[in-house]
């Protein structure tokens, strides 16, 4: 009777614990924590600098640019002959603004000085609402953006850096 009854409990503990339902804990996913971001690199820095180089040179200027990266950190920079040195760091932050406002600066200097108010966006600190600036696009996505400085008029400094293409690789001005 006593191993029956040993049989009998022995039995019902093992089909308890069987019937543990585990639950599941939820699948961590790689892209909730991590995103690809497309760059400019300093290959397609130093190419856009030659077209805008090439640019400026047709408009007898010499100018200051400066390139960075959809991070906002510099590539490139580089200065005219002749041209002030207050035209790189002014380059650097035309540059920031349009990377920051996914606008060129032209457009946002106009757009600003229209509506009452946006007038103080220059009171910022790193934003420089001067034309010169324009943000660089690859399939619909910044990847860097360009400052010039230098060119003689905010229109010269605006088309100077509308130049920044390389249109046969995708990279362009336009989104």
């Amino acid at each position: 009777m006593k191993t029956i009854f040993l049989l009998i409990m022995t039995i019902s503990t093992i089909s308890y614990g069987q019937n543990k339902v585990e639950t599941k804990k939820p699948q961590l996913s790689i892209d909730s924590y991590v995103k690809s971001v497309d760059n400019l690199t300093l290959e397609a820095a130093l190419e856009i600098t030659k077209r805008v180089n090439q640019t400026a040179n047709s408009l007898n200027k010499n100018i200051s640019i400066a390139i960075l990266d959809a991070s906002g950190t510099t590539i490139l920079i580089t200065r005219g002959d002749q041209v002030g040195p207050h035209n790189t760091e002014a380059s650097r932050r035309k540059a920031f603004t349009a990377l920051s406002t996914k606008t060129p600066t032209l457009l946002l200097l106009r757009n600003a000085d229209a509506n009452p108010d946006t007038k103080n966006l220059n009171s910022l600190p790193e934003l420089l609402l001067l034309s010169g600036g324009v943000p660089i696009w690859f399939k619909g996505n910044i990847i860097g953006s360009i400052g010039v400085s230098g060119g003689g008029s905010p229109e010269n400094d605006d088309l100077i850096a509308k130049s920044a293409t390389i249109p046969e690789l995708g990279i362009t001005t336009t989104k």
